[in-house]
């Protein structure tokens, strides 16, 4: 692979009273276009390492999204639907062509509706640990596997969840929490007209083998890919196997 120097930018974008922060890693010759989305309660920082490892090769473009990562809360509620239309109305400000979304945990619920809504700005959906198990969809159950996660992370990890999750506040997590509990999310995989790569760590116990293996099978066209030894975190225990996974997907599937 040929080595580039990674010139990303940082900004904000407003839509209406909606504020996202755009870091983008823009590359001319670039095939396509990769959309990095976090999780609940988190920022694009536990999203760095596998930005910096698609980088050099690829258009990528990491975003926090409205009320993460210390910017400021939408007054609306915002759902699962609402939030994916959000971003699509990022994605027509900024112009840019038909991308690989790629979600994180909640963020798998936000790049699949969004393909599902704007299917035409999006070749490939890929997501990343996704929620939310349809046999665990319980605040309770959703606690138990996320305390068992934070003794499977890396020190570094832990600590970019839990700020995050402070900067995030427990008002405007538990919002969408709700949002993300209510959400189906294989109901919705069942309308992609995109190809699908769910990924998991061996050892998440929040996106469990069983639930991954059957949002697979819920989706038109799919493919599951399981990272040995690694937690809930996936990308940022093994981002480099994740981001070449993620590059051949894109490149080997065609969108229907």
């Amino acid at each position: 692979m040929t080595q580039h120097r990674d010139e990303s930018s940082t900004r904000e974008v407003a839509i209406g009273d909606l504020h996202f922060r755009v870091i983008q890693s823009p590359r001319v010759d670039a095939a396509r276009t990769y959309l990095l989305v976090h999780g609940i309660g988190m920022s694009h920082r536990y999203l760095r390492r596998l930005h910096t490892s698609l980088a050099p090769d690829h258009a990528v473009l990491s975003i926090d999204l409205p009320g993460f990562g210390g910017l400021p809360k939408p007054v609306e509620q915002l759902d699962v639907p609402a939030m994916a239309a959000a971003i699509a109305a990022l994605l027509d400000r900024l112009d840019l062509a038909p991308i690989v979304a790629v979600g994180h945990s909640m963020g798998s619920q936000w790049v699949i509706e969004l393909a599902v809504q704007r299917s035409d700005l999006v070749s490939h959906v890929v997501v990343m640990g996704p929620v939310v198990d349809d046999r665990h969809r319980t605040p309770g159950a959703q606690a138990r596997a996320l305390a068992i996660d934070v003794f499977r992370e890396s020190p570094r990890a832990n600590g970019m969840v839990f700020s995050d999750y402070l900067r995030s506040g427990i008002h405007w997590y538990l919002r969408q929490l709700r949002h993300m509990l209510a959400y189906r999310t294989e109901d919705r995989a069942r309308l992609l007209t995109r190809p699908l790569l769910v990924v998991r760590g061996s050892r998440d116990p929040v996106a469990g083998a069983e639930w991954c293996r059957r949002l697979a099978e819920a989706a038109p066209d799919a493919a599951l890919l399981e990272i040995p030894g690694s937690p809930h975190v996936v990308q940022h225990t093994a981002p480099r196997i994740v981001a070449d996974a993620i590059v051949a997907f894109s490149g080997s599937r065609n969108a229907r």
